[in-house]
């Protein structure tokens, strides 16, 4: 796929977003944390990597509360440096975050570190397949990739609006798909996590 239809997909996408959000932004997070919780399976402890959602992405910030509540260690990612995988650091409710690159809010630096084993990822398209168009910096890419090299079991959960999902999203040798995708309407698990049916 071209850079020009990339861009165009781009812009169609997040304009899908942009109206599911406004339609949904006051009911989407209850759900998509309730749809999360019945569905995903997790080990008693893990730790979960959320974010702190930007413009129109679903806000993962009930689920967080919530997975918090009942004893998962939380984090977000922080970009330490321009063009490698993201770094995480240790988020409880009420914790102060700071501007950071692109227009996010992180941790501060000062927070410890530590590595997830769920990973929320913020998107602006999914497929049946469980590829997703991200915004083309390619850091959950490169993140989800560390990753799974360094430990087999790590989760990568899109989080979306049932508007966001997309036809055949293209994909290049880099691309990381999602295990799972979580919406208001439900939850979808594909390949391993689907017991190989995508």
């Amino acid at each position: 796929m071209s850079a020009e239809a990339k861009r165009r997909a781009r812009e169609a996408a997040r304009q899908r977003r942009d109206s599911a959000h406004a339609a949904l932004r006051a009911s989407a997070p209850a759900l998509i944390a309730s749809n999360f919780l019945i569905s995903i399976p997790l080990v008693e402890g893990s730790c979960i990597a959320g974010y702190a959602a930007i413009g129109s992405e679903a806000d993962p910030t009930e689920l967080l509360l919530q997975l918090s509540g009942r004893g998962h260690p939380c984090v977000l990612p922080r970009v330490a440096t321009r063009g490698m995988p993201l770094v995480f650091n240790v988020w409880r409710p009420g914790d102060e975050l700071v501007p950071g690159d692109h227009g996010t809010r992180e941790p501060s630096p000062d927070a410890p570190e530590a590595r997830p084993d769920v990973v929320l990822v913020p998107l602006l398209a999914f497929d049946a397949h469980g590829r997703r168009l991200g915004y083309g910096g390619g850091y959950y890419d490169r993140t989800l990739e560390r990753l799974r090299n360094e430990r087999r079991g790590v989760i990568a959960v899109g989080v979306a609006f049932s508007a966001q999902e997309a036809q055949d999203l293209p994909e290049e040798d880099f691309d990381a798909r999602l295990d799972w995708v979580v919406t208001e309407k439900g939850a979808r698990a594909f390949g391993p996590a689907a017991g190989g049916q995508a």
